[in-house]
């Protein structure tokens, strides 16, 4: 009979991976040959972490502040119609470049160059987008990496050293210039550095704010699954920077963040983390 900790592990794994999820998690790990990155690498640490629930999120809401990248998800990603086939699509990635084989890492880097290149069109202000564009391109990767990387800071289970995070920097750096990207950055110091210069090109526009209305407040969700969600938003929310914060309009409520939600944040990651690990072996196994 299932436990309770199997139940929830493998409807959160569905949720994320979505039904091929298990086929594609023992062809990932399974299938032999040589990978972009080793074991004791640092993006191996942060992307398998629970803190990534949070970290996605804030990086939903931070991207959605490039006009031209958030005119493109509006247009052309489905978000609204299909949020979880883009989660599940994203996360499969992003476990294939981390985890899989270097052949496989290439085919899905490939597939994600191929939609960019078709995903063209016009804001409503008639700016041209271009998905392929490498400056978009660069947008898209700083504020993810920028997002794993403070969640995991603040709510995993294993936060690197200086040392640790400029290397996390320097993994996803491959997998940013195989997606287009030039001359990402490598280092914790370049990655802030990136991100103030995108700063003059910020701005929320009437679909940034729609979109983080749809992701904080309108989840397409179940009820009983809507307070759990709502605190991985509120704690994805709070680790946001002030300037991204007051363009969106959210307003900071100062003391209960820094207690209530980031215990909170710390208590529903350690939930996810103890129900998506493998439960220890029983008395006498020998695993």
């Amino acid at each position: 009979m299932d436990t309770l900790r199997e139940r929830l592990g493998r409807a959160l794994f569905t949720r994320v991976a979505g039904p091929a999820g298990p086929v594609n998690r023992d062809r990932i790990h399974g299938t032999p040959g040589p990978r972009w990155f080793g074991p004791e690498r640092p993006i191996r640490t942060v992307h398998g972490d629970a803190s990534m629930f949070i970290g996605g999120l804030r990086a939903l809401l931070l991207q959605s502040l490039h006009p031209l990248a958030m005119a493109a998800v509006a247009a052309h990603s489905g978000f609204r119609g299909d949020p979880w086939g883009r989660l599940q699509r994203t996360s499969t990635f992003l476990a294939v470049t981390t985890y899989g084989t270097a052949d496989d890492a290439g085919r899905a880097v490939e597939r994600v160059r191929a939609v960019h290149e078709r995903v063209r069109g016009t804001t409503a202000t008639g700016e041209a987008y271009h998905a392929a564009d490498p400056l978009l391109l660069g947008w898209v990767h700083v504020a993810e990496v920028d997002s794993f990387l403070t969640a995991h800071q603040r709510y995993g289970a294993h936060p690197l050293d200086a040392a640790g995070c400029d290397a996390y920097v320097a993994d996803t750096a491959r997998v940013a210039e195989a997606l287009g990207v030039v001359d990402p950055p490598r280092d914790l110091a370049a990655l802030t550095g990136r991100l103030a210069a995108y700063r003059p090109e910020l701005r929320a526009t009437r679909e940034a704010r729609d979109a983080a209305r749809f992701i904080l407040l309108h989840p397409p969700l179940p009820w009983f699954a809507r307070p759990p969600y709502a605190v991985l938003a509120a704690n994805a929310l709070s680790t946001l920077p002030p300037w991204a914060r007051e363009l969106l309009g959210v307003p900071r409520l100062p003391g209960v963040e820094e207690t209530l939600v980031r215990a909170s944040g710390h208590a529903m990651t350690r939930t996810i983390r103890w129900a998506m690990s493998p439960p220890p072996p029983a008395a006498g196994d020998p695993r």
